[in-house]
């Protein structure tokens, strides 16, 4: 086993620090249109979760452009963050290796929560919290889209 093993399932965990439910939506989206994860999947196969996970995405960009919005370090931001980032960062693991793939995703995503908040307030600073939003969204909902598209493959019936 090699730490470049596991690159997808750090760079996921980055992608739950900024945004804590685009993995799982990028996932299921992946899935949705007809792409293998490496690392078994259980949970998002099932279309309630599946959708729903999508559902959640598209909300929580909305949501954070509200003032009311909570920091993503407070204790449901970080649970949040450790749930969708081990449940994307065990299916961009190897296979068999999904444990650590996990622990990986959720050891970047949870650090790293404090950095982009850091890094968002001065934006929000800067340039307000709606425009320093949307830049944010559409570099993370990207960077999502590209590790998920990366560390999958197309489904051989």
């Amino acid at each position: 086993m090699k730490i470049t093993d596991f690159v997808y399932s750090a760079l996921i965990g980055l992608v739950a620090s900024c945004r804590s439910m685009t993995p799982m939506a990028a996932i299921a989206a992946a899935r949705i249109t007809g792409r293998d994860t490496s690392g078994r999947l259980l949970l998002l196969d099932r279309p309630l979760f599946k959708y729903g996970a999508l559902a959640m995405g598209v909300g929580e960009l909305f949501g954070d452009k509200m003032k009311s919005a909570p920091d993503r370090t407070v204790f449901l931001g970080l649970s949040a963050r450790v749930a969708s980032a081990g449940i994307a960062g065990a299916a961009l693991a190897p296979s068999g290796k999904e444990k650590a793939g996990a622990a990986i995703a959720v050891s970047a995503a949870v650090p790293l929560a404090y950095v982009t908040l850091a890094a968002r307030k001065k934006a929000i600073a800067e340039m307000g919290q709606t425009r320093s939003g949307l830049i944010e969204d559409t570099l993370i909902v990207a960077m999502g889209a590209a590790v998920v598209f990366l560390a999958t493959r197309p489904n051989r019936l």
